[in-house]
């Protein structure tokens, strides 16, 4: 179909009728992403009126939103192994226009900072104090904890160009970063807050394979990384006295290891908290489905 038989279909979108109305719309929907410019130049020269312009937006916010969910679906369906890519699609969902490429160039700075200072020799412990300088130092990366629950801490664009994150977030653009210099860090899922895990690089399939069968092997995590507090250092025993404080039994998750697609429901999790506080349940009702897609394909 081209642009000007879709804009002749936007067109039909003042019909009073209902019934009409909403034929129209889930045809221009079914389009997708490619009906976005011509339903753009209609909405900037419309003569209808201010009831035809936001049936307009609502289309278009349906069809990127639509565009996220199945993007984010497939993410986890094919096994989310880019944390980065899955993180990038959850801020699509707020940030529908947002420039890959100019978020692709923060990171990639980062990583080259980093990686220049490293080197074969350093320790585990010495490559944590590189990152922790490059992000907590050079870049003044920091959590939120005027503004702890907004939900801008969770879009991982946001969280670049401010510098500032919550636990999770700022957890996700170090294990990103990590991970792409070979470093053997992953997330780990306590309750109420998220830290990381320094790993045995050459035990992380048998960990991993032991977390799945409720065994605890946190033998094979050297330590634990906050990067809440600037990237301070974690022992198990500390991650013991938190559980403790909160009358919780020791488990397996809550010292080893998680997937990508835990994080990103977490991330999800995070959102639907934050928009509930707000006040906006469509964006509550929306991030559920998106919820609900990556849930379905988690191990």
């Amino acid at each position: 179909m081209n642009s000007n038989e879709i804009e002749a279909l936007i067109n039909l979108l003042d019909d009073p009728d209902e019934t009409i109305y909403r034929q129209v719309k889930d045809r221009i929907v079914s389009i997708g992403e490619a009906a976005i410019p011509s339903l753009e130049n209609v909405w900037e020269v419309n003569t209808f009126g201010q009831e035809f312009q936001q049936r307009i937006e609502d289309i278009i916010h349906d069809i990127q939103f639509e565009s996220v969910l199945s993007g984010l679906e497939n993410w986890a369906k094919d096994g989310g192994d880019d944390l980065f890519a899955g993180a990038l699609m959850v801020a699509k969902y707020q940030y529908p226009d947002l420039d890959e490429t100019e978020t692709f160039d923060r990171l990639t700075k980062l990583h080259q900072e980093i990686w220049i200072e490293l080197n074969d020799e350093l320790t585990a412990l010495e490559q944590v104090k590189v990152m922790n300088h490059i992000l907590f130092d050079v870049h003044g990366f920091r959590g939120n904890k005027k503004n702890y629950h907004a939900a801008q801490n969770n879009y991982i664009n946001t969280v670049l160009e401010s510098e500032k994150g919550n636990p999770l977030s700022l957890s996700i653009l170090y294990i990103v970063l990590a991970q792409r210099l070979d470093i053997p860090i992953f997330g780990v899922n306590l309750p109420n807050h998220f830290v990381m895990a320094y790993v045995d690089e050459y035990n992380i399939l048998r960990l991993m394979e032991n977390h799945m069968k409720g065994k605890i092997d946190d033998d094979k995590v050297l330590f634990y990384i906050n990067a809440f507090s600037q990237g301070t250092i974690v022992h198990k025993n500390e991650i013991t006295s938190y559980l403790q404080q909160l009358e919780l039994k020791e488990e397996p998750k809550y010292y080893e290891p998680c997937d990508n697609k835990s994080m990103i429901i977490r991330l999800l999790n995070n959102l639907i908290m934050s928009y509930d506080r707000l006040g906006y349940p469509e964006k509550v009702e929306e991030i559920e489905k998106l919820h609900a897609a990556v849930s379905k394909h988690r191990l």
